[in-house]
């Protein structure tokens, strides 16, 4: 049966340090990471707003040239730009990309209750990143979900939680 354990970063560098020990753990496709762009909130919003992605904006690009996560998206599949109302601009990374896409009204509590967290704890790590947050998660077999929850909390992850 697969779980889910969640945790909040503070920083960049403490999420990228946890995903690279997760990867030489053996962790890969199973890392999501996700991430608001405060700073790009205005910038090629009517592109966004139409279609849910950033079509050419400075958050997209931002991934290969060392923005918002830099590092980040290299080390997790499926990187992605959003925009998610109510939030705005993300960067969403690994498995979670496919959660959110279509959580235009559900947000991204929404999207990770569909991963088994309780409706209230998803609005408290949407809250969260809207702060500036950074969310990382496994969803892998129940048999790993505790090295990956020792490995976030072990790299700085806060508020880490599995369900």
């Amino acid at each position: 049966m697969l779980k889910t354990v969640i945790g909040l970063f503070d920083s960049r560098e403490q999420a990228e340090k946890a995903v690279s020990a997760l990867r030489s753990r053996g962790f890969y496709e199973e890392i999501s990471v996700l991430a608001a762009d405060p700073d790009k909130a205005g910038a090629n919003k009517g592109n966004r707003q139409q279609t849910g992605r950033d079509n050419g904006g400075s958050l997209s690009s931002g991934v290969t040239t060392g923005g918002v996560l830099g590092g980040l998206a290299g080390l997790a599949m499926g990187a992605g730009a959003l925009v998610i109302p109510g939030i705005g601009p993300i960067l969403a990374a690994g498995p979670i990309t496919g959660l959110l896409s279509g959580a235009a009204t559900g947000g991204i509590a929404g999207g990770l209750v569909d991963w088994g967290i309780p409706s209230d704890r998803g609005q408290y790590y949407e809250g969260k990143v809207k702060e500036g947050k950074i969310l990382a998660s496994v969803r892998t077999e129940e048999t790993k979900i505790n090295d990956a929850a020792s490995i976030m909390r072990d790299n700085g992850a806060k508020d880490v939680e599995t369900h």
